[in-house]
C-alpha cells in the first residue's frame, strides 16, 4: 500500500498530487480495482477455496487458466468479494454438468483469453477518456489534479458506463451464443467430432516491412480497417471469424461459396485501397475439430501453407474446394501445377478468382517455387 492510501484504500489530507502520465496511470489502476473487483482484495488463496469449496490446487490452475496470476505465496491476500462469486459459479455450472470437469481448464482458458482482448481495448478507451477528461478540466490551470479529484472523476465514469457495458456484452453474449448454436444445430457436437468446413487465412502482404515505414497512427489505422473490414466482410457471407493475430485473420465458412465470396471481395476491398498492401489468401475444403472456438487438424495446415504460398493479391484453394465449386459460374479456377504439401499427399492447388479476371490469374502462378511450399 503506497504513501498517503489508509487501511481502507482511501485517500489521507496527505495525499501528493500525481506529478506525472505514470502517477496518473496508477491512481486509475488502484480506483478501477476498488470501483469493479466487487471490493478491495481481502482473501487469500486457501480462504477463497474453502468459502468456494474447492481445492486450492484446483483454484489456481482455473484462476491461471483465466489469465490471471497467483502469487506463489498462499499467505498473500489477492481476491476479492467478487473473485469469490465467480469461482462459486464456475463450481456451481460445473456441478450442474453443464461442463465436464475434465474440460475446465481449457474452457477458463478460452474465456480467459476471450475477455483479455476484449478488456484491453476498453482499458485503452477509458484511460484516453479519462485524459482528456483530466486535460479538458484543468487546461486553463497550472495545478495539477488533486488524487481524490482524478479518483472522483474515475467513480464517475464507472457508475455511468458500467452497467450499460455489463448490459451491453450480455446481450452480445447471447446473441453470439444463438448464432453459434444456429451453425452448429444440425451437427451437435462432442469433444472428438469432426466437422466439414472452409477454412481460410487471409495475410497483409510485407507487413512487417511497412511497421518500420510508417509512424503509430497510420499502423493504428491500418489495423483498425484491416479487423473491421475482414469482420464485416466474413460476417456478410456467413462465415465466422476464428481469430485476428496482427497482419493475419483466420476464418471458416460451412459452405464452400461462402468461403470463395469472402475471399474475393476481402481482395477487392484491399485493391481500391491504393496505400494499404494486398492481401494474399489460402482456402482449403475439410474435416476440422472444433474446441474453445478454434479450429484444429490438416485442413488447417493446409489452409495456412498455402496462404504462404500465395502470390500478392492473389487466393490459393486446393483441390477439394475447386472441386466442390467447379460447376458455379461466379468463379474460375487456374490450375499452378501439381505440388506436395509437407507431410501432405500430393494436391492440385489452383488459382481462385472471378470470369472477368482472365488476364489477372497469371499473377497467381508465376514465382510459384518448391520452397514456398515448404518442400
Amino acid at each position: 500500500m503506497g504513501p498517503g492510501h489508509g487501511k481502507d484504500g482511501g485517500v489521507t489530507p496527505s495525499d501528493p498530487a500525481p506529478s506525472s502520465g505514470t502517477d496518473v496511470l496508477s491512481v486509475i489502476q488502484s480506483q478501477l480495482e476498488n470501483a469493479l473487483l466487487g471490493g478491495p482484495l481481502r482473501y487469500t488463496l486457501n480462504e477463497v477455496a474453502e468459502l468456494c469449496g474447492l481445492a486450492p490446487a484446483r483454484v489456481r490452475r482455473l484462476w491461471q487458466a483465466l489469465g490471471l496470476t497467483v502469487d506463489p505465496d498462499p499467505d498473500v491476500v489477492m481476491f476479492t468479494d467478487g473473485d469469490v462469486e465467480a469461482l462459486r459459479a464456475t463450481a456451481a455450472i460445473i456441478a450442474s454438468g453443464a461442463i465436464d470437469e475434465s474440460l475446465e481448464v481449457p474452457a477458463a482458458r478460452s474465456i480467459g483469453q476471450s475477455m483479455s482482448r476484449l478488456t484491453e481495448w476498453q482499458l485503452n478507451l477509458l484511460n484516453t477518456h479519462v485524459f482528456t477528461q483530466l486535460a479538458s478540466a484543468y487546461a486553463k490551470t497550472e495545478t495539477p489534479p488533486q488524487e481524490e479529484e482524478i479518483r472522483a472523476l474515475i467513480d464517475h465514469i464507472v457508475d455511468r458506463t458500467t452497467e450499460l457495458a455489463v448490459s451491453l456484452q450480455s446481450h452480445m453474449w447471447r446473441r453470439h451464443l444463438v448464432a453459434t448454436t444456429a451453425r452448429a444445430a444440425a451437427r451437435p457436437q462432442d469433444s472428438g467430432e469432426l466437422h466439414e468446413l472452409v477454412v481460410g487465412f487471409a495475410d497483409m502482404v510485407g507487413y512487417t516491412r511497412l511497421t518500420r515505414q510508417i509512424d503509430a497512427a497510420a499502423l493504428s489505422e491500418l489495423l483498425d480497417y484491416f479487423e473491421s473490414e475482414v469482420s464485416d466482410v466474413i460476417a456478410r457471407h456467413n462465415g465466422w471469424v476464428i481469430k485476428t493475430v496482427g497482419d493475419e485473420v483466420m476464418f471458416a465458412a460451412e459452405r464452400p461459396v461462402d468461403a470463395a465470396r469472402i475471399a474475393l471481395e476481402l481482395q477487392d476491398s484491399f485493391r481500391s485501397q491504393k496505400d494499404y498492401p494486398d492481401l494474399r489468401i489460402g482456402l482449403a475444403w475439410g474435416q476440422a475439430l472444433p474446441r474453445f472456438g478454434d479450429l484444429f487438424g490438416s485442413v488447417v495446415n493446409i489452409a495456412a501453407r498455402l496462404t504462404g504460398a500465395a502470390r500478392p493479391g492473389t487466393i490459393l484453394v486446393d483441390e477439394n474446394l475447386a472441386d466442390a465449386l467447379s460447376d458455379c459460374e461466379e468463379f474460375r479456377f487456374q490450375t499452378v501445377r501439381t505440388l506436395r504439401l509437407r507431410d501432405f499427399q500430393h494436391s492440385r492447388l489452383y488459382v481462385l478468382r472471378r470470369p472477368r479476371e482472365e488476364k489477372k490469374a497469371a499473377v497467381g502462378v508465376e514465382g510459384l517455387h518448391d520452397e514456398d511450399m515448404g518442400l
